[in-house]
């Protein structure tokens, strides 16, 4: 396996991934913004962490362990290492990737230097894009802190480098080396207290086992049928993550759902979890998806948007229990599916459309790239809440044409084709009068 040039970030993800010991407090997230540094670590400290890096990163419950597959000429020493761990008797039964509460303790990672192993890995890059939140409520419950959710589909790799055919991205910035440490830098800025994440092909090898040491509890459900497959020298199957902060909630159950279409099963899935709010003792239901793409499959995301509503439905006990649905639909708002999340009895809104003058539009964009058929700029990405029961106190701007540039996304200093989508949520005090 081809072996990258010396970084630093593989010795500190080394020593991340590594040494069992306590479990990860979650409150390291909330450490005051650091200098970055900008010099390599002592190539001895590589040597010495690569030379200790022996454990598998298998998230606890999968069935078995399963190959990792460079991407490209990315693939970085942590990930060779981990490569050696495990068997490729999985990649035929990615079905059984499936994920249980953490089997495993490590130690925690502080934030901040993992934001600085990052950053000084994309040194020669352009400076991260910067946004904004939107403060959106003025009269905001004081009673709680805001649940802050980010909605991300973060791009297969496999499908960036082996089908997605974006014609004006750069080759190098779809490394998985450095794509890798855009993706984490995006995710460490903002900081989510729940992270829902569609197109995660790296979730044993990256996601989970960084993650849970930054204290979350991981979920991963691929998908049946994974295109990523597909693709030479892949990472196994991509499908949908859902991370939660396990300082601030506790998981009462957790659903793992194949989506349904005309009632046939489908290739697409939904992860759907009640949680309980620490600080308030209240119960909601966070619910992660990713609808069938491509034009002229209407009708079978709108089969697919009715299966997940009815199954949030009964999840939910119709609504008693307040509901957030982040996915990429695949659909622009004048989709059936998006009419059916809108007129749910549920009682539904779309976060992103208080970001408009009237509060009822929705983006003009939450993707935007260039592919040999043209350019392909569309609003696909949501965050559905129950409008009664929750409110939307803050929300991240989007980036601006000026930012994304000419060559559009992904690009060299933003790692994916699809925007994050960030929002403060607060429990309304009195949900009843509102419904």
């Amino acid at each position: 396996m081809y072996q990258s040039p010396a970084r630093s970030l593989c010795s500190a993800l080394s020593n991340f991934c590594c040494a069992p010991s306590s479990a990860a407090s979650s409150s390291l997230l909330r450490r005051s913004p650091v200098q970055v540094k900008r010099a390599l670590s002592p190539p001895a400290l590589l040597a010495s962490a690569s030379s200790r890096c022996g454990c598998s990163a298998a998230g606890p419950g999968a069935a078995s362990p399963h190959a990792v597959y460079s991407m490209g000429n990315s693939t970085s020493r942590l990930y060779s290492a981990l490569a050696k761990t495990l068997s490729s008797a999985a990649v035929s039964k990615h079905q059984e990737y499936l994920e249980h509460p953490d089997s495993e303790i490590l130690d925690p990672i502080d934030p901040k230097d993992l934001l600085e192993e990052c950053q000084v890995v994309l040194q020669k890059r352009p400076a991260r894009l910067q946004r904004d939140f939107v403060n959106l409520k003025t009269n905001v419950s004081k009673s709680h802190q805001p649940i802050r959710v980010m909605q991300w589909n973060i791009l297969a790799q496999a499908l960036g480098e082996g089908k997605d055919n974006f014609v004006q991205c750069p080759v190098e910035a779809l490394r998985w080396e450095e794509r890798k440490c855009l993706i984490l830098e995006e995710i460490l800025a903002y900081q989510p207290d729940i992270l829902c994440l569609q197109e995660v092909d790296h979730y044993f090898d990256t996601f989970q086992p960084l993650l849970s040491r930054l204290g979350y509890q991981c979920t991963f459900f691929p998908k049946p049928w994974s295109p990523c497959l597909d693709v030479e020298r892949n990472n196994g199957p991509d499908g949908c993550a859902l991370f939660f902060l396990k300082d601030r909630f506790t998981l009462i159950s957790s659903d793992n759902i194949r989506l349904t279409a005309m009632k046939l099963k489908t290739n697409q899935v939904a992860i759907a979890q009640i949680l309980k709010c620490n600080e308030t003792g209240k119960l909601f239901c966070i619910a992660v998806t990713h609808l069938k793409a491509r034009n002229g499959w209407e009708r079978f995301r709108s089969a697919q948007g009715a299966d997940l509503l009815q199954k949030l439905g009964s999840i939910t006990q119709d609504a008693e229990i307040p509901l957030i649905v982040c996915g990429d639909f695949n659909a622009e708002p004048t989709e059936e599916v998006y009419k059916e999340f809108s007129d749910s009895s549920l009682n539904l809104n779309s976060a992103y459309k208080l970001l408009s003058a009237d509060g009822l539009s929705e983006p003009p964009y939450t993707t935007w790239k260039i592919r040999p058929t043209g350019e392909c700029r569309h609003t696909l990405d949501y965050i559905w809440y129950s409008q009664h029961a929750l409110q939307v106190s803050a929300a991240l701007n989007l980036l601006t044409e000026e930012q994304i540039g000419p060559n559009r996304l992904p690009s060299l200093n933003y790692p994916s084709d699809h925007l994050s989508l960030v929002c403060d949520f607060s429990f309304n005090d009195d949900p009843d009068r509102l419904l």
